[in-house]
């Protein structure tokens, strides 16, 4: 079967792989005249499958005023004239409740974990190179009271096989001794050892290398999606570049821009874009190299993350709901710089050029919980909406499709996944 899977980022790319697996003949088509040259290009870097929270939390409520007003604010609304964001922002409030955490949670928990145990059997096979590590990671606080709800949510997620650790201070500067020379006041942090960090970008030029030596594979960068043909209630081609494409099965997995190519096809996806931003810190010196940590942080209080990338360090944070603003404004970088400063002071900056400034919008459906799977065009799969744990959750994704294009029973419970109008 010829399939098109629209969307070269790691969502896209995972899902070619595996139904090339399969023995699918699978053409991908991105934009960009490389794969992961998106969202994927400059993501926080860390394959986070214990640590899942939705953004759509109880907290949202005593904290809009902060969230409009507030310049310290690290999620940042601001009203546009698009009638998507108000949607979206109102079936986000419908999931700021403990039950719809809890049971969002246990689903990303299952879709994580499954996507865990798939790249470790990807790679294990193609022994891809993208400076994936495995040292864990450290959730860290400065605040008691976050602490303990975290240690709640430590002592929830313990029931569905997830292995974390809430630790002092101290103790997380044993772990982690760059986090020694920190500037922040810690209470302490929840430590997760089997957690990983990767190089996207490079993991997802690799498995396209991969995939090329197939002739059933067919990578079409450099060639943006304008036009759908359709037939019925199929789907039966779409114009990429100057080229029609034509398939028996397509696959949308073009991240932010999903909804906008749904329009169409006369079909409405709940995503908006969370805008984020990253520098990548060249680790250049002994000094430097030393003084960045092997272990993920992430600093909870300022929604920063910090991976380390081999002879780099990835340092990603923001969450806005600005729109389609693709502008990258001083301010976002001066902060990421500033929260380098303050946890790891002897890493060398320099000129903002040289740390590869770096903007892109998360996927994000209200709830947090992806769509993978059929929709009502009858042709048409959905791999969307995974927000700011694309990366994490994208070969476990890219597994489910496959099975329900296979029509063989999926390895977990599809159903939260599926298409709900």
């Amino acid at each position: 079967m010829h399939i098109c899977v629209m969307g070269a980022g790691v969502i896209g790319v995972t899902t070619a792989y595996r139904l090339l697996q399969d023995g699918h003949q699978v053409s991908l088509i991105d934009e960009r005249d490389q794969p992961g040259a998106g969202t994927s290009q400059g993501n926080g870097a860390q394959l986070s499958y214990s640590y899942v929270a939705p953004l759509a939390d109880p907290s949202v409520w005593s904290k809009w005023a902060y969230y409009l007003f507030s310049k310290d604010s690290p999620l940042t609304i601001k009203p546009t004239l698009e009638a998507a964001q108000y949607r979206w922002l109102a079936g986000f409030l419908r999931y700021c409740n403990a039950g719809s955490v809890r049971q969002t949670t246990i689903d990303l928990l299952q879709l994580a974990f499954y996507s865990r145990d798939q790249l470790t059997q990807w790679n294990g096979r193609l022994k891809l190179s993208f400076d994936h590590q495995r040292s864990g990671k450290l959730v860290m606080f400065t605040d008691a009271q976050g602490l303990e709800a975290a240690a709640g949510q430590v002592r929830f997620q313990a029931q569905y096989g997830c292995q974390q650790e809430v630790l002092d201070a101290a103790q997380c500067i044993r772990i982690e001794p760059a986090l020694g020379r920190s500037q922040r006041d810690w209470v302490g942090g929840v430590y997760t050892r089997s957690e990983e960090a990767g190089d996207c970008p490079a993991f997802c030029r690799a498995l396209v290398a991969a995939m090329q030596a197939d002739p059933n594979f067919r990578f079409i960068g450099g060639a943006r999606i304008t036009a759908v043909r359709r037939q019925g209630s199929a789907l039966s081609a779409v114009q990429a570049g100057n080229e029609w494409i034509s398939a028996q099965r397509f696959v949308l997995a073009l991240g932010a821009d999903s909804a906008d190519f749904a329009r169409q096809l006369d079909l409405r996806l709940p995503l908006y874009p969370l805008k984020g931003y990253s520098i990548t810190v060249p680790l250049e010196d002994e000094a430097s190299r030393a003084a960045a940590p092997q272990v993920s942080i992430t600093d909870i209080a300022r929604k920063i993350v910090y991976a380390r990338l081999g002879q780099r360090l990835r340092v990603a944070g923001r969450i806005e709901l600005v729109g389609q603003d693709r502008s990258i404004p001083p301010r976002a970088i001066a902060e990421l710089k500033q929260g380098m400063r303050e946890l790891f002071p002897d890493c060398v900056l320099g000129e903002d050029a040289r740390l590869s400034p770096w903007m892109g919008f998360r996927p994000a459906t209200p709830s947090g919980v992806p769509i993978v799977g059929a929709c009502p065009v009858d042709n048409l799969y959905l791999n969307i909406g995974q927000g700011a744990l694309g990366w994490t959750l994208a070969c476990g994704s890219a597994a489910l499709i496959a099975d329900q294009i296979a029509g063989r029973p999926c390895s977990i419970d599809d159903t939260p996944f599926r298409y709900r109008t």
